[in-house]
């Protein structure tokens, strides 16, 4: 639940053509919520979230791609966003409308996810492009620091346990 009461999955976001949807859109599924940015030197992290894409999708699993420029490191427009995940990384997860992740305009989904506290602990504001949270179908909510690469056996194990076998 979010301060305001409102479930996480049942909080609205855009998708990368404008329409309104939320987390719910994707049923019970595992997933890994990421705030990307094409120029930035995390970016080869793209081909892991793929991987794990490709490996669980089957399975009830979905990365979420975020675009976010709050960190200067993003292209300008959603085509040029789609058309460099498509053709740099043959990305075929759902990367969803640009949003900002900190400040008094964050997204509601993101002043949400901040709330949960990382491995050390620590929650607030998103340190910077590729930071990670798993949400699992029970409505846990894991978070993982931009430096951790998305195939981390930390993430992969709480993938893992959530989707059972």
């Amino acid at each position: 639940m979010t301060a305001d009461s409102t479930p996480l999955r049942d909080i609205e976001f855009h998708t990368a053509e404008g329409e309104t949807t939320t987390l719910g859109a994707y049923g019970k599924d595992v997933l890994l919520i990421v705030n990307v940015a094409s120029k930035c030197g995390l970016a080869p992290q793209y081909e892991q979230l793929e991987e794990l894409q490709r490996t669980y999708a089957d399975r009830g699993f979905t990365v979420l791609g975020f675009p976010c420029n709050q960190f200067l490191q993003e292209l300008g427009s959603m085509d040029e966003i789609l058309d460099y995940c498509a053709t740099t990384w043959g990305i075929s997860f759902p990367i969803l409308d640009k949003v900002k992740v900190n400040g008094p305009g964050a997204a509601p989904l993101y002043k949400a996810l901040k709330k949960a506290d990382d491995v050390e602990g620590k929650h607030g504001p998103i340190i910077w492009n590729f930071e990670k949270f798993v949400l699992t179908p029970d409505g846990d909510v894991h978070r993982f620091r931009p430096t951790t690469k998305p195939n981390d056996p930390a993430i992969v194990s709480v993938i893992e346990k959530a989707l059972g076998d």
